[in-house]
């Protein structure tokens, strides 16, 4: 987390009209990011991706409650296997090795993943040399930057990433199977 990125990300919310400016000192903590902000940053991305893997084992249980459908659409119950305690040994025994290939991973070899960037010390003056634009956001970025209009380019932004939440809901066809979507 950098003092760059939590004030360019949270200046986005000062295009909001009347309560913009105040809503992002707030999100800081006064007027400008400093430590404390950036804890608080850092403490809510660390728990995101538990939460993120609470959410999935909820909907792993809900999906093993009733099961899933194959992409034709057709019932398959007599195709199915009954479960066994051979697969939960096995995804268990997959686990755990998973998890020990992990913990040798990060007890062992802490820094081998690591981006020598991250070591650098915040300059809260000037963009981080190693920050570029995401490849897969370009053309977010490239939205935000054609409109003059502050309030209009962050609108745009976001509309334009929200617009994608609507493809799942253009297809209607009875059939499941990915061979008759053309725009997936």
């Amino acid at each position: 987390m950098s003092f760059w990125g939590a004030t360019v990300i949270t200046n986005l919310l000062s295009a909001i009209p009347y309560i913009g400016t105040t809503l992002v000192e707030w999100i800081w903590g006064g007027f400008s990011v400093d430590k404390a902000t950036l804890t608080r940053f850092f403490a809510f991305h660390f728990i995101l991706p538990f939460i993120i893997a609470a959410l999935a084992m909820v909907h792993l249980l809900f999906l093993h409650e009733t099961g899933s459908n194959n992409p034709t659409g057709l019932d398959s119950d007599a195709d199915k296997i009954p479960f066994h305690p051979y697969y939960t040994i096995k995804d268990l025994l997959g686990v755990l090795l998973l998890l020990i290939a992990i913990m040798i991973l990060v007890l062992f070899f802490p820094d081998i993943l690591g981006d020598p960037d991250n070591y650098t010390p915040a300059n809260p003056l000037n963009t981080p040399a190693h920050i570029k634009p995401e490849w897969y956001f370009l053309f977010a970025y490239a939205i935000l930057r054609s409109i003059p209009n502050k309030l209009g380019g962050v609108l745009a932004l976001i509309l334009s990433i929200l617009i994608l939440t609507t493809l799942p809901l253009l297809h209607t066809s009875k059939l499941r199977a990915m061979t008759f979507r053309p725009i997936t």
